[in-house]
């Protein structure tokens, strides 16, 4: 049974509210049940090796900005894009096939101490800049094996900009701007 109510999430905290629903990064997805007594395997994004350490809680969205806090027992490190998870309450492989599948989500805050500083995923909320415009905010990263795609909205329309040797041409991690050059014509795709 999944407990829902709030507790402390991160390390010795004594903030006992849950982050606003906008404060939440998915940082992967429960791939599959591990063995007979409840383990999942996670793929995660966060571009290290991380075993998750201290980290008391994760949560799984049941619906549209409706997180449910699933509580750790324990991690253990499969490889460096996945990791072992046993999951409080969850005690045969049954119960943790139904998890299966879903895309785990962290408060923010957690995030920040469990992303290598490289990993694509923290180009999160960076503006996109081509020949000095501003293109929009990154809204998803999605991870490629030759480039990383970035979901951004351009006039309310949705746009996925390509991120690889070709279309970058620099990363400004202080003013949180990545800047492109795009294909001709790609943005007309969108518009």
């Amino acid at each position: 049974m999944t407990k829902v109510y709030p507790i402390p999430l991160l390390l010795s905290s004594t903030n006992y509210h849950l982050p606003p629903m906008t404060d939440y990064i998915k940082i992967g997805k429960l791939v599959s049940a591990f063995g007979l007594t409840g383990e999942l395997v996670l793929k995660h994004s966060l571009g290290k090796k991380t075993s998750l350490k201290g980290l008391q809680a994760f949560f799984v969205e049941e619906r549209k900005s409706a997180f449910i806090p699933y509580f750790l027992e324990s991690t253990r490190i499969k490889n460096e894009e996945e990791l072992y998870l046993k999951i409080q309450d969850i005690n045969s492989r049954e119960a943790a096939l139904k998890l299966a599948q879903k895309e785990v989500w962290l408060p923010e805050i957690a995030f920040k101490k469990f992303a290598a500083k490289s990993a694509p995923i923290n180009l999160l909320g960076y503006t996109i800049v081509e020949e000095q415009k501003s293109l929009g905010a990154v809204l998803e990263v999605i991870e490629q094996p030759h480039q990383v795609l970035c979901r951004i909205e351009i006039a309310s329309k949705e746009a996925f900009i390509p991120i690889n040797e070709s279309t970058l041409l620099r990363i400004d991690h202080k003013g949180r701007k990545v800047f492109v050059a795009l294909p001709e014509g790609l943005l007309e795709i969108y518009m």
